[in-house]
């Protein structure tokens, strides 16, 4: 795809469904009993990859409408041994979630990816869930794909994690709906409370006291109706973009604000930016409200503890806002972004530094020194949608046309997004040859 710079961003944006959410509502409406309705559902690749990991282990899932989805439940105890290996793609929260879900059916299954995934520690999820009982065989003793697990009876745990995961969470949460007794998870930091909140929102019991989060074993779940709100990790880039490119003035409407989410917006407000939050609301369970964003000058600043979690995936669109910041920025206790789809730290290194960035790598981190004019340039993604997104970022703040490789990844998150870039900015990307 090719980039290029072609003038502030002005007007009103819908984004796509949230990936988190719409993942938990297919898991959830998939053992529920009867008739589950989600509206607001993201059609992403990543998505696609849950739902049919469930539809082939006996759930119906009809899609209705663009956003629209009808699942017929199996019940907490229907799902069937699939007769295939479940492959799921590019997909880290189909396969940690799925974990939880396989390490409590009477059945033998496997679970594995592409080769980005196949590289992606799963020892997180696999040993809690062993420690409930299960039996998960993988490479490297269990920690990366492919997984073959032997589910039974599980047995409730107090399980103290040693990251902020809400893969890990989620994924020891939903065994703990199969345990007997109940399942406790304590983690260093929060990290994103969707499960929780959804749970909550169907009428699943869940307590929590300060990083702690605890579920009772459960006899069924009851069908549901929910609406999605838009990602934020997909406003995101559009945030940034609206703040750093001059002239901007743009709205995006419907998006998710769960305070678990939005370090992003935190981060760039200690930068100096003003970014209004309207019409605040409750969705389904989820806060929501239409983002007013426009251009403004921005100053470096520091980034670590307990910010990292809570905006982990927006790193990489962060970095190009700080450096074309004033000052330096620096980013600590970001270790995490090296077991993403691929080493999100070493990739923002080299490919910001072909935009004449001045960065430099940290083992959990990065320093940036801001306030240089960005030039276009021929950058790959690494294969990896958040980073696609991000440089192209990069590419509408820079002197000249700005090319990326591998454009297409962006599928796994927000597959229209070069659509709607181009819908909001005429003629910022076009497809190269």
């Amino acid at each position: 795809m090719r980039v290029d710079p072609v003038g502030p961003l002005k007007g009103e944006l819908i984004l796509p469904g949230d990936k988190s959410i719409t993942h938990r509502a297919i898991i959830l409406g998939s053992l529920a009993d009867g008739v589950t309705e989600i509206t607001g559902a993201l059609q992403s690749d990543d998505c696609r990859h849950t739902a049919k990991a469930l539809v082939g282990m006996g759930a119906t899932i009809e899609k209705l409408g663009d956003d629209q989805l009808q699942i017929r439940g199996c019940g907490l105890h229907g799902l069937k041994e699939p007769v295939e290996v479940l492959d799921v793609g590019n997909s880290g929260t189909s396969m940690r979630l799925l974990s939880g879900v396989l390490a409590a059916q009477p059945f033998f299954s496997v679970l594995t990816g592409d080769q980005y995934l196949r590289a992606r520690p799963m020892a997180r999820v696999t040993k809690p869930l062993r420690s409930m009982g299960a039996t998960i065989l993988g490479r490297d003793g269990g920690n990366f794909p492919p997984l073959a697990i032997m589910g039974t009876h599980l047995k409730a745990i107090d399980y103290v994690s040693p990251i902020a995961s809400a893969q890990v969470k989620s994924a020891i949460l939903l065994a703990g709906l199969f345990a007997e007794g109940e399942t406790t998870v304590t983690e260093p930091a929060l990290s994103r409370d969707h499960t929780e909140r959804m749970f909550e929102a169907i009428g699943i019991p869940i307590h929590r006291n300060g990083l702690s989060v605890m579920v009772d074993g459960a006899k069924k779940i009851p069908a549901f109706q929910t609406a999605i709100p838009g990602d934020f990790s997909a406003a995101a880039f559009f945030i940034v973009a609206a703040l750093v490119i001059p002239g901007s003035e743009l709205t995006l409407r419907e998006v998710g604000i769960n305070p678990t989410r939005t370090g992003l917006l935190d981060a760039l407000r200690s930068m100096g930016a003003v970014i209004e939050i309207r019409r605040e609301r409750t969705i389904s369970g989820e806060p929501v409200a239409d983002l007013y964003v426009k251009s403004q000058s921005l100053h470096g600043t520091e980034l670590a503890g307990a910010m990292i979690p809570r905006m982990i995936d927006e790193i990489p669109v962060f970095a190009v806002a700080a450096a074309l910041a004033t000052g330096t920025t620096t980013i600590r206790n970001a270790a995490e972004l090296r077991v993403k789809e691929v080493d999100r730290l070493a990739a923002l290194v080299t490919e910001l530094r072909r935009f004449g960035v001045q960065i430099e790598p940290r083992p959990d981190g990065l320093a940036l020194h801001g306030g240089s004019a960005l030039s276009g340039c021929h950058c790959d993604s690494w294969g990896d949608h958040r980073m696609a997104m991000a440089l192209a970022v990069a590419g509408l703040a820079a002197k000249g046309s700005t090319t990326i490789s591998d454009s297409s990844c962006v599928s796994s998150s927000f597959p229209d997004f070069w659509t709607r870039l181009d819908a909001i900015l005429p003629g910022a990307a076009t497809p190269c040859g």
